[in-house]
Parts: structure tokens; sequence; C-alpha cells
């Protein structure tokens, strides 16, 4: 199967190379294509792109897997898969695994995440794909997440189109390792932004650790007891209310009804996104 591997701690990031390492060592074909740089936070964006500009792209060698083809881009991930899919690097990869990221990518913080970030940008242009990150606790337990990220890969891949798993794995051993559960979303990361203050116009940043206890079935709340966390995404989805149908059978001229293709009417309100069962992922093309 041939991946297209990236990450956004950087083409040097130790945790991408271990893991380029044990996927080649499971016999993939892989494309690296990391940013040239930490970007850290960028989500799924794709950076500055003009028509009349151009990214700079650089071949290198991922240490200790030369075989694999690597890629250095002036981009933020999101970027990195996009220009994968557009086959600037060769054919259209079957699968992005993105990572390992140097700490968790748990709660619904993972909005933010580059590295999750990169796997929703590839769902949105019709790809699975895989993040994986680790417990920022020292040592680095990188081949713990590299093991458990090359025995999801294949899950990943019989999964149904466009899915978007999230692996985030705890400090320990893979021996000491639980298991992997299926998690939901906690309602925040492992650690959280805050303002340390602002000094002559200039604002400071801190992360701070959450001390809060999480759901034991959400991410963070397995990984704190053991557990590998996978858990499913949808990057992009419509809200609907949940007795409507989608698919738009004719004219619809019930005033209260809102649907696929229904005009705008002063008795309708916006649909409960977080309610069950209202949302739907578009279908991908025409």
């Amino acid at each position: 199967m041939r991946l297209l591997v990236t990450n956004d701690d950087g083409i040097e990031s130790e945790g991408l190379h271990v893991l380029v390492d044990r996927l080649h060592r499971a016999g993939h074909e892989l494309l690296v294509v990391a940013p040239d740089r930490d970007w850290s936070g960028a989500s799924s964006s794709l950076g500055r792109l003009n028509a009349d500009e151009h990214l700079d792209a650089r071949r290198v060698e991922v240490p200790g897997c030369p075989e694999a083809e690597a890629w250095s881009l002036a981009g933020p991930p999101g970027m990195c898969v996009l220009a994968a899919v557009l086959e600037a690097f060769g054919p259209t990869p079957d699968l992005v695994v993105s990572g390992i990221n140097a700490g968790l990518n748990t709660g619904r913080a993972i909005l933010h995440s580059g590295t999750v970030g990169a796997v929703l940008t590839a769902q949105n242009f019709g790809l699975s794909g895989l993040a994986v990150s680790v417990q920022a606790v020292e040592p680095w337990q990188w081949q713990t997440a590299a093991r458990l990220a090359a025995d999801t890969v294949s899950l990943a891949a019989l999964a149904p189109p466009r899915s978007a798993l999230n692996l985030n794995v705890p400090a320990l051993p893979r021996a000491e390792v639980r298991g992997v559960k299926w998690a939901r979303l906690a309602p925040f990361g492992e650690v959280r932004a805050a303002v340390a203050g602002i000094h002559d116009g200039r604002v400071q940043f801190e992360l701070v650790a959450t001390d809060d206890e999480f759901p034991p079935d959400s991410d963070e709340g397995l990984v704190r007891e053991g557990w590998a966390a996978l858990t499913t995404l949808v990057g992009i989805a419509e809200a609907w209310p949940p007795d409507e149908g989608l698919e738009p059978t004719g004219p619809i001229a019930v005033a209260d009804s809102i649907g696929p293709g229904a005009p705008l009417h002063s008795v309708h309100r916006v649909p409960d996104a977080s309610a069950p069962r209202t949302l739907w992922r578009p279908k991908l093309g025409p």
C-alpha cells in the first residue's frame, strides 16, 4: 500500500523518523512529505497560496530509512497532503498517516492540531487517514506509538472511504499499554492555552496542564488509564433536523419543513448540531 507520511512538527522530527522506519519495515511503499519547519497548531491550513508564487520542495533522507522517498515542503501539513493528492510527488497515495506528534491530540482541542488537520484534509479530498500522537512524558515512547500506528494502518485501509482516525498513545512501553479502546472526544485536551500577560503591546501565552478529571470513555481519560485511544472524526459535516430526510424528492411546499432545497422561512430554526443524529457528511464529487 502506498502511504503518504506527514506531520506538523517538521521533517526533522524524531517521531516522524521512527514512524517512517516502522511503516517501511511493515512492507509499505512510502512517500514522505513533511513541513520544512514546525507547523504545530496549523489545523487544516494550506498557508499562503498564489498562482504566481511557488513553494520550495527539497529532497531529503529520513535517518534510518534511506529507502523512503522523502521531501521537505515549505508549507503546513494540510498543504503537504494537498500537494501529494494532486500528484506533485508521483501517484496519489492510498492512505495518509500523520505523526508521530510530540504530545497528545485529544479532546475538542484537536480543532487546532496540524497533525489531525492533515488527516481531515485527506478526508476532504477523498482519502482515509490516521493521525498518531504520543503523550509528552520523557523518555518519549516513539516506538510504542509507531508499533500501534502500524497495527492500526490496516484497520484504516479497510475502513469506509474518507475515514479519519485519531490515535493517542500513553507514555508507556508497548508491553505496558493495556490495549486500544474506541474513545469519545474529551471536553478539552491535555493542556489548555492561557494568557500569561500583555506587555508593551505583546500578548504572552502559556500552556497549562489540565488537572481536571475526564470521562472514562474519553480519549484523554483512557490514555490516563494506560489505554491507547482511537477516535473516528468527521471534518466537514452539515447539520439537519433528525426527523427530516436529506434527499429532496420533489418540490417542498410545507413552510415549516427544513431540508435540502427548502426555501428559508421565518418559522425555521437552525438545527442543533450537538444533538444526536443531526450531522450528515456530504458526498465527495457531484
